[in-house]
């Protein structure tokens, strides 16, 4: 009886249209032009390699893909028992008529051709996400990614950051966020946040669903103030890759909290994959040389998963002995889900244990069954498949046989992990999509952001970083620009408009309620602290403290009297006589470099 319930389990979920949640996929060469693009996938060369095949037959530089399958192919027959080689053939049925049970000698010519023939067809790509019965699949983009020349509907761009937080030593990385921003990274630290902050507009504007990064075991994610990251990074751009590693784990630090930051502001999950100890073994192929630490551990995430609660963190660990912890951790935290069975945790056994784990611990809601981590599409529907098997041999015997649920229900929570969670965590939003889709039942001067001076409405200057990050994440309605989930318009937006003066106008009933909701969702609901305002306190305890030398304070009723600013009619405090001694307002500034006086052409904070 288990096992016709759990071949209908299978063909029901296997039904399901997929969305694969994390591929390394190239989305302008998705598919594969010959059978080396399959052979040379990293598990096959790396078991190769371990089984004495020499590595220089696998690198060298002038072999063809023809010469490389020949090569491999003499190297196969110790890989049969392992679940990759079940995946090639797997590939070779679905995907090009192949009868056998084993590539050798005798049929890898034929197999190449006839793969080849097949590859060579312009619809080949679709053909293979047909056959899959793939919807869709995540990208891993680097962060200078144009995103341009695809279907970001089928090839879903995702912000991968680890040159940000671990090689920003590194000259080229650095160019890089230059080119792609458009900003100049000086010694301010501000100029590094405003370029991460532009990558999050770039690629939410072009519909990424998340972020996601590798991390190495040792890392652990704190806040770093701004005064020492702008010594870390101070030292960076001074001495490069050469900079020495406390300043290097400052900024590290740094950039990962700020793209957690990021995450909150613009609502993409936070995917973290962690750790991977890389260059393990340094003479292995490319791919092959990075293995786990058992050492890492979740608590080290802790600060992290409580200060951001509103953004959700899918969590990958390379081995299946950190599994239980990962259990553990989305059992207890809102913020933290199980996400796929990663690389070395990736075969039938582990994934067995470690999948049951996750279905009798953690809500139905906050698991992300499986990813490919493919390289090219023929790999999603055969990984996909072998998690599909044994997600249903768990769900008949266990749910079905042992916790007595009908088969339906038992299809139900299949779909659930497989693929409503995909769409509910990783929810197609992107700034613009979500705000539009918002919208498009409302007219379309809802939360117009339009603005009053000489030059008319919303009228944009391009030349500057700050209206180039705007124009990225801005969409035009009618004369005006909505900005995205952000009611108030920043400092950095006001001196992108260059115009005299901004507000925000509503022109419908609905309007207002949405931008309450908006602003009320960013309220610090923490009262401020202003001290012992009426003398009430005992002054040992006040939290408000004199300026060093200060030893009491005095109003000078005189001086505090407010008046009305001839030009603008705004209340201030009283202006400087102006013919008073210019001598009197003379202003020094001291410090370890310069002393500056306002007679000096140049501002030293400029010069910073």
């Amino acid at each position: 009886m288990t096992d016709s319930v759990q071949e209908s389990i299978y063909q029901a979920i296997a039904s399901v249209r997929l969305i694969d949640p994390h591929t390394h996929i190239n989305p302008h060469q998705p598919a594969s032009r010959t059978l080396a693009d399959l052979l040379g996938y990293h598990y096959y060369t790396e078991l190769a390699h371990s089984a004495g095949m020499p590595k220089g037959d696998i690198e060298a530089a002038d072999i063809g893909p023809r010469e490389l399958v020949a090569r491999l192919v003499n190297h196969l027959k110790p890989l049969e028992n392992t679940a990759q080689y079940s995946w090639l053939i797997q590939i070779c049925r679905k995907f090009f008529d192949f009868d056998g049970d084993r590539i050798d000698a005798s049929n890898w010519e034929r197999l190449y051709e006839t793969a080849e023939r097949r590859m060579s067809q312009a619809d080949w790509p679709q053909t293979v996400l047909d056959l899959s019965n793939v919807e869709a699949v995540f990208l891993t983009n680097d962060f200078d990614d144009s995103l341009t020349n695809f279907d970001t509907e089928t090839y879903i761009p995702c912000l991968r950051t680890d040159d940000l937080v671990f090689h920003l030593a590194k000259d080229r990385t650095r160019q890089r966020l230059e080119t792609c921003t458009g900003i100049e990274l000086s010694g301010s630290i501000t100029t590094l946040r405003q370029c991460l902050s532009q990558r999050f507009a770039h690629f939410v504007s072009r519909g990424a669903r998340a972020c996601a990064i590798s991390l190495p075991p040792g890392f652990t994610p704190t806040p770093v103030s701004d005064g020492r990251a702008g010594t870390a990074w101070e030292h960076v751009l001074r001495q490069g890759a050469l900079v020495d590693n406390a300043h290097a784990s400052a900024l590290s630090r740094y950039v990962f909290w700020t793209l957690a930051e990021l995450c909150d502001e613009y609502r993409l999950p936070f995917d973290l994959m962690i750790g991977v100890n890389r260059g393990v073994y340094a003479d292995g192929v490319f791919q092959g040389q990075d293995l786990y630490d058992s050492r890492v551990s979740l608590i080290q995430y802790r600060e992290l998963f409580n200060a951001f609660p509103r953004v959700p963190f899918p969590i990958s660990v390379l081995a299946s002995v950190t599994n239980q912890e990962l259990v553990s951790y989305a059992w207890i935290f809102p913020n933290v889900y199980t996400n796929g069975h990663w690389w070395y945790s990736n075969t039938p056994s582990f994934i067995t244990r470690d999948a049951a784990a996750r279905l009798e611990a953690v809500p139905q809601t906050k698991q992300i069954a499986y990813y490919s981590d493919a390289y090219k599409l023929e790999f999603v529907w055969p990984k996909f498949d072998m998690y599909r098997r044994l997600l249903a041999g768990i769900l008949a015997n266990h749910f079905v046989r042992q916790c007595g649920w009908s088969e339906t229900r038992a299809v139900e929570l299949g779909y659930q992990v497989l693929r409503a969670n995909v769409d509910q965590i990783f929810p197609k939003r992107g700034g613009l999509a979500e705000e539009q889709s918002t919208r498009a039942s409302i007219p379309a001067k809802e939360d117009e952001f339009t603005a009053r001076g000489q030059r008319g409405p919303a009228e944009f200057a391009l030349g500057g970083s700050g209206a180039a990050a705007i124009s990225e994440f801005a969409t035009e309605v009618d004369s005006g620009f909505v900005l995205p989930d952000d009611p108030v318009p920043s400092a950095i937006e006001l001196d992108a408009l260059d115009i005299a003066d901004t507000e925000l106008r509503s022109t419908t009933a609905e309007a207002p309620a949405f931008e309450r909701e908006l602003i009320e969702r960013d309220l610090d609901t923490i009262p401020l602290n202003v001290g012992d305002l009426f003398g009430d306190q005992d002054e040992a305890d006040s939290q408000v403290r004199l300026l060093r030398g200060e030893h009491s304070f005095v109003a000078d009723e005189e001086s505090l009297q407010l008046q009305t600013n001839p030009i603008t009619g705004e209340l201030m405090l009283q202006l400087p006589d102006k013919d008073a001694d210019e001598a009197d307002h003379d202003l020094t500034i001291i410090d370890s470099d310069d002393v500056w006086t306002s007679d000096d052409d140049e501002d030293p904070l400029e010069r910073e």
